[in-house]
């Protein structure tokens, strides 16, 4: 039986998370200065700032207590974000829900815990701010609201963020259409320069002066704009990343950083690999952490201990244009023909994992989508009892 909390509209809130397109390694500068000032305003010894997804709290910056990210079904803030309003703990160490949590049970034994929603405009609770003690105490309601403050600037802050992204994404576009300019005028000026140097050579022999004058401009003008043309090719061949790309160097680099942790919690192996050939030619990073982050929880969750998740990457070259292929494997619980069937419809249901993990039922169904908004596909093998195989194929622009 699953006794998660679980928001009402959660199908719609990860959504709006994944939206938002986070690298969850890469914030932590940008939102240290408000978990800082959130334990001070508190006077508490801790604050962090957690971003929660279908499978994991990610704590994107933390003050006081260095922690990167816990399963989800073990965070206080789970509860935080299912409500609308602020949630306190008085003392952890008392409530039946978290007293046997091992960051209540163990180091840093904590007692107290206040969070509060990051809400967006929207209504969607993406994660929480919360502050948190080794000592019971109480806040008073000016520090609440200055708290409150705090999680509203965090909230902006993301949603600067989206806008930049968005921003680079229109300029990814017109990058696109300079490089289609530059192909399509190179032809053109070509065939000028070439008819150019004929109408030249012929002059010579017919001693047409002012002919040859005007074609001596015509050649000039013409192999000025070619190497105009040619710069603006060859800065795009630059196999330098842009900040709204990866490659399958980095992206490899990013999933064992990000769910190696949660791997070794359950004693799994896991290995990322990607093809040599096409290891440093850029793609889109549009939504791969999310759609893959999701795929990977999910085998670690329904893998046994000791057992193997796999993620095989490769970058495929064509004609028109790149196709990412992305497989995660596992040695896990295996799925039924008919639970594949309710995955890719959408009607997949929430399960409990081999470690006793709660499932909350919306991890696959929004690869589903995300997958479907990049316009990729999704395959699924898998035998009952012998692990799954999650193929994603993604289209990427040349």
């Amino acid at each position: 039986m699953n006794n998660t909390p679980t928001p009402h509209n959660e199908m719609d809130r990860i959504i709006s998370l994944a939206d938002f397109d986070l690298d969850y390694t890469d914030l932590e500068e940008n939102f240290k200065d408000l978990a800082k000032l959130a334990a001070k305003v508190a006077g508490t010894s801790i604050s962090l700032v957690n971003l929660i997804d279908s499978f994991t709290q990610w704590t994107i910056t933390n003050h006081g207590l260095d922690i990167k990210q816990m399963p989800r079904e073990d965070s206080v803030c789970q509860y935080t974000i299912a409500g609308n309003d602020n949630f306190e703990i008085t003392d952890l160490a008392q409530d039946e829900r978290f007293k046997h949590k091992f960051y209540v049970a163990n180091e840093p034994k904590l007692r107290y815990y206040y969070g509060i929603p990051l809400k967006t405009s929207g209504g969607h609770n993406l994660g929480a701010l919360c502050v948190l003690d080794r000592d019971v105490r109480v806040l008073s309601p000016e520090k609440i609201e200055l708290l409150k403050i705090i999680a509203d600037e965090i909230v902006n802050r993301l949603n600067a963020f989206k806008i930049i992204n968005n921003l680079k994404g229109k300029l990814n576009e017109a990058n696109e259409t300079k490089k289609r300019v530059a192909h399509d005028i190179r032809g053109p000026l070509g065939g000028i320069i070439g008819l150019a140097q004929l109408i030249s050579e012929q002059g010579h022999t017919n001693q047409l002066d002012e002919v040859l004058e005007f074609i001596n401009l015509i050649q000039k003008s013409g192999r000025s704009l070619l190497e105009l043309a040619d710069e603006i090719l060859d800065s795009d061949k630059s196999q330098k990343l842009q900040n709204d790309e990866f490659n399958l160097l980095v992206l490899k680099n990013k999933l064992e950083q990000l769910y190696q942790p949660q791997a070794k919690n359950k004693n799994i192996q896991f290995i990322v690999n990607t093809s040599v050939d096409s290891a440093t030619i850029p793609f889109s990073k549009n939504k791969i952490l999310q759609i893959v982050g999701n795929l990977i929880s999910n085998a670690i969750k329904f893998t046994p201990r000791d057992g193997k998740v796999i993620v095989d990457m490769s970058l495929k070259i064509k004609e028109t244009q790149n196709l990412l292929k992305i497989i995660v494997s596992d040695t896990g619980l295996g799925l039924k023909k008919e639970e594949i069937e309710n995955i890719l419809d959408g009607s997949a249901a929430s399960t409990i994992g081999t470690g006793g993990e709660q499932g909350y039922g919306f991890g696959l169904t929004l690869v589903k989508h995300l997958v479907e908004v990049l316009k990729g596909t999704i395959n699924i093998y898998s035998v009952p009892g012998k692990g799954a195989n999650f193929e994603i194929i993604l289209p990427q622009s040349k």
